[in-house]
């Protein structure tokens, strides 16, 4: 039997692969301090931010440590190639 591999959809997220939410966020640091490959920085003001998304590989860690809960994976366009 023959089987064909299903093709896996592209996925897009229109809002970024992680979204904060400023008004939550102590700014703390522990999110850009766990953050295994370095994809996240503060801006001036000490806010988290995808700095290179390219290096995010959405392994959780930013929004599991996170104490107050700030971070969100962002939401999922799944598109057909």
């Amino acid at each position: 039997m023959a089987e064909t591999a299903a093709k896996k959809p592209k996925v897009r997220y229109p809002e970024g692969k992680i979204v904060v939410f400023e008004k939550w966020c102590k700014r703390c640091g522990i999110c850009v301090a766990f953050c295994p490959t370095g994809a996240l920085a503060e801006d001036e003001r000490g806010v988290p931010y995808l700095a290179t998304p390219d290096k995010c590989v959405l392994c959780a860690q930013c929004w599991l440590r996170c104490p107050d809960f700030a971070i969100i994976k962002g939401p999922e366009i799944k598109e057909e190639e």
